[in-house]
């Protein structure tokens, strides 16, 4: 007897896959924000600076400040007013971070633009719930395609984000970027729409567990937790502080227009989604330390192709690679926390777990910027070494003990 051919699980598939569709399409739309906005944030700040341009990559700070205080506001919402208007929330900030952003642009504002896209963040934090929510609306057996639809979702993010971008960058001239921000206005309207068909299960009540959750205190001082959170905080917060900076340094530094610097970040949210698809299997195969290793090599061969020189490909190229190296260490790494903690002590431990990694990388995004208007280009990529150097070690330092208890 197959799966589907049990009684009522028909229907449930059915249901689950219509929801999967919308949630497909809203991640598609509300993803195409974070794209967008990396690839012409910094230049729009670049360009509301007087003569100290250090601060150019702030705007970017507030979005991923903004992601981590959307990953707290998201529970919040799902709580009290269920996920389906929770996320609808989170699309409508996203509609009113993109206007605040727009107008900041015609005021030449540069703190009001920062408002704008810590808004828009914060939609972020509940854009990057939503495979969350495929996948409990789905049978136990259909949960995989529930997420590759939704990763399905972010592959058309990472091409229509940049397309804004490109598209919306002279829409309202003189106003230079006002376009593209003012895009998401809509956009978030049509995310609601899509969202307000969604008919999602009650949240399921936590299923008692024989064993006693222990202290978070405990969890965090375990050696599979400090290694898979230091690499997935480092291959993070690495990629953003090089995403972050390579517009400026395509634009600003070597001249390229800004059309070429936005098909560079396509490329690189490409390369961040695209293996989703079989990174997963990878791991099963290879174990998630392994991946994580081949990441952090990868990022290494990234600040390589960027030192060789300051042509096209090498910022093409070593994009890519950074795309690819984040994929392989973040997941990898995510697969390496969620082995350390039981099912009853996911909540506290996720929750910590996210607070550090976009306070890191929020931090990251800002000293992108101070670093490149500081020192350049060529320093930026030094910085890759130490980071994925510490990360390399810890790893193979887990898989060795991982060996011994084998043993």
């Amino acid at each position: 007897m197959s799966a589907v051919s049990v009684p009522g699980l028909e229907v449930q598939l059915g249901e689950a896959k219509r929801n999967v569709f919308l949630l497909t399409m809203a991640q598609a739309i509300m993803g195409s924000a974070a794209p967008m906005s990396f690839s012409v944030g910094a230049l729009a700040g670049y360009q509301l600076l007087g003569a100290d341009k250090s601060l150019a990559t702030a705007p970017l700070t507030g979005f991923n400040i903004g992601v981590a205080l959307g990953a707290i506001c998201v529970a919040a919402a799902s709580r009290f007013l269920g996920r389906k208007a929770g996320f609808m929330v989170g699309a409508l900030m996203c509609s009113i971070g993109g206007g605040i952003a727009a107008v900041a642009l015609f005021r030449s504002d540069f703190w009001l633009f920062a408002l704008g896209l810590l808004l828009i963040g914060i939609s972020g934090g509940f854009t990057q719930k939503i495979r969350f929510a495929a996948a409990d609306a789905s049978p136990s057996f259909y949960k995989p395609k529930a997420i590759s639809w939704i990763l399905a979702g972010g592959i058309i993010s990472a091409i229509v984000g940049p397309q804004l971008a490109i598209v919306g960058k002279d829409l309202l001239a003189p106003v230079t970027f006002a376009g593209a921000f003012i895009a998401l206005v809509p956009l978030g309207l049509v995310a609601i729409a899509i969202l307000a068909f969604l008919k999602l299960p009650d949240a399921k009540t936590a299923a008692t567990h024989a064993e006693a959750a222990r202290p978070l205190s405990e969890i965090v001082r375990t050696q599979r937790f400090i290694t898979g959170m230091i690499c997935g905080i480092g291959s993070y917060a690495l990629m953003t502080f090089m995403m972050t900076g390579a517009p400026l340094a395509m634009v600003v530094g070597c001249g390229f227009p800004t059309e070429l610097a936005t098909l560079g970040i396509q490329w690189h949210v490409l390369a961040m989604f695209g293996p989703s698809f079989f990174t997963g299997m990878l791991i099963s195969r290879f174990g998630a330390e392994k991946i994580v290793a081949s990441g952090l090599l990868i990022l290494m061969a990234c600040a390589i192709v960027a030192h060789m020189g300051i042509e096209l490909w090498n910022f093409w190229a070593a994009l890519i690679l950074l795309g690819l190296g984040w994929n392989f260490g973040f997941i990898g790494a995510t697969a390496i926390i969620t082995s350390s903690y039981r099912p009853q002590e996911a909540d506290k431990v996720q929750g910590f777990h996210d607070i550090v990694l976009f306070g890191t990388v929020a931090l990251s995004s800002f000293s992108s910027g101070k670093v490149f208007t500081a020192w350049g280009w060529s320093v930026m990529n030094l910085v890759i070494w130490p980071v994925a150097g510490l990360c390399l070690l810890l790893v193979l330092s887990l898989i060795l003990t991982k060996q011994k208890k084998a043993a």
